[in-house]
């Protein structure tokens, strides 16, 4: 969800909380098991990602062509941001569900793309954010002031004559867009048997679009966005995990039984509990993890990992990432250092859960909104949602520059022609963050421990150094990296073996780990 325009309190709400793979197709060609490889997905802003047809627009058709550009990184499936006809430029808040937004293609568009993406082994999911309506959705316009309409019990009212639609998020009614409109928005009402059947019907649709039990032209799995037990604090909408939520995931699960649900907390703090328990997803997202990471923060990164993918129950997972589209990118973190880049990205690929990359992570690129930066309006979210820098000048082929010349956020741009931050200047260099990204993820399909292996907190003698354990018994394998600029030793403390180091740059020597500046080794226990 957009978040950046956004009340202040809800902001500095959101501020405080710590913040399928490969598989073996079926009949159909859908993969339906997970790979013993693991999986990697890749969160795709499609506005931004690839201009197919020069209008300026990321679209379906440049996503199909840029797969393999994907595949070529080592990524397994892609997560998509809302496709629905929407007003506001992220395309939350609907004008209508079923309807692909006409300037990403057309629906035959998108089951193109999802054919393409089976046919190569890949898993597609997409956001689906369906609390909100906007004032041109069809319930809206017929709903309001119409006690007769069939759609009365759609959304929420605030009087008895409806003719006051409920607020959205923390009360607000309008969002403010970067474009200088302002948009209408109210809350739909999940309490309705009208609406649950509608929204059975909705995710039904998108797994199997023709309903011929064909699910090669399916999504592989849902990211149900903004979700909460009680909705915004609405009286109205409480235990909706129970009640709204865990029999709809049923419902759509008797399409296909192999299709993921993932939710994202709107408490970044939550751990996702009540999630798996009472709403039955399968996935959240590790926001507190998230946050250790990017700070470097070696005991709050082992309290993070051990609390969430270390205590996970059985069949659930955690989607480890250190970007999304709501938060500042990781580079402006580190300030484009490319050594904690590079350890960055290896504590998510190796520590655990199921990493997803977002779009122009893999190549350093730098964001960094906030709320009021912009003044009042959604821009302030666009610097973490930028053109994917195909291009060493920035423009160019490919380049999905919508939001040129519309306001501040254009003005102070991250684009910078020629500072190495590009696909074009980095797939030729084998020494950049790409290649970096590149080399990790295909040694961690090489080692299952890596992939589907147990984590556990490796002890040691030094607070820059962080290490620990993937895999379970004899099948054991050890990661340390150096969290600081300096040369490190670490003495280990735990399960002291023999080990034979298969990646990075790491020594062992009498149980003690030496690493040079933000470096990483990895070692394999030897066989007794």
């Amino acid at each position: 969800m957009n978040i950046l325009a956004k009340s202040t309190s809800w902001y500095r709400l959101i501020f405080m909380a710590v913040l399928f793979s490969v598989c073996i197709g079926n009949v159909y060609g859908q993969p339906a098991n997970r790979n013993k490889s693991g999986e990697i997905i890749y969160h795709v802003f499609l506005r931004s990602f690839y201009d197919s047809n020069n209008d300026g627009i990321g679209d379906l058709n440049g996503l199909r062509q840029k797969l393999d550009y994907l595949q070529n990184l080592g990524v397994t499936s892609i997560l998509l941001l809302p496709l629905h006809d929407a007003t506001c430029y992220h395309n939350y808040f609907a004008d209508d569900f079923k309807k692909i937004d006409a300037e990403f293609g057309t629906m035959e568009d998108y089951i193109a793309l999802v054919k393409e993406v089976h046919r190569r082994g890949m898993k597609i999911y997409l956001d689906m954010e369906i609390q909100y309506v906007t004032e041109n959705h069809l319930w809206w316009k017929d709903a309001v002031g119409n006690l007769k309409s069939p759609y009365s019990n759609f959304i929420l009212f605030q009087d008895p004559a409806h003719t006051k639609p409920s607020t959205m998020v923390y009360d607000l009614t309008v969002l403010n867009s970067y474009d200088g409109s302002r948009i209408k928005i109210t809350t739909v009402n999940l309490k309705s048997k009208e609406v649950f059947d509608y929204d059975v019907n909705l995710f039904s649709f998108f797994a199997d679009p023709n309903q011929d039990g064909n699910l090669n032209d399916g999504a592989d799995g849902f990211r149900l966005d903004h979700t909460m037990d009680t909705l915004d604090k609405k009286p109205q909408l409480a235990n909706l995990l129970a009640e709204f939520w865990a029999p709809l995931i049923k419902k759509v699960k008797t399409v296909n039984p192999d299709i993921v649900f993932i939710a994202e907390q709107a408490d970044w703090a939550d751990l996702g509990t009540a999630y798996f328990e009472k709403g039955h997803v399968d996935r959240v997202f590790a926001f507190w993890l998230w946050g250790s990471i990017v700070n470097f923060k070696k005991k709050d990164i082992i309290r993070s990992a051990t609390a969430t993918i270390g205590s996970l129950p059985e069949g659930k997972e955690q989607i480890v990432f250190i970007e999304n589209h709501d938060i500042q990118r990781s580079a402006s973190y580190f300030g484009k250092d490319p050594g904690k880049a590079r350890i960055a990205a290896a504590i998510q690929l190796l520590i655990g859960g199921v990493p997803s990359i977002y779009y122009g992570q893999e190549i350093g690129m730098a964001g960094k909104g906030g709320y009021g930066k912009f003044g009042d309006t959604d821009g302030n979210d666009i610097p973490m949602r930028e053109a994917m820098e195909w291009t060493s000048s920035g423009t160019g082929k490919g380049m999905a520059l919508w939001y040129k010349d519309t306001g501040p956020w254009w003005d102070s741009t991250n684009i910078k022609p020629n500072d190495g931050i590009s696909v074009e200047e980095e797939l030729n260099d084998k020494t950049s963050l790409f290649h970096f990204y590149k080399s990790v993820i295909s040694f961690r399909k090489s080692q299952p421990a890596l992939s589907s292996g147990k984590f556990q907190n490796a002890e040691n003698s030094n607070d820059q150094v962080l290490s620990f354990f993937r895999g379970d018994g004899k099948n054991r394998i050890l990661v340390a990296v150096n969290l600081s600029d300096k040369d490190q030793s670490a003495l280990l403390l735990s399960d002291k073996a023999k080990y034979k180091k298969i990646f990075g740059k790491g020594r062992i020597k009498r149980d003690t780990i030496l690493l040079q500046p933000y470096s990483i080794g990895v070692w394999k226990m030897r066989k007794q």
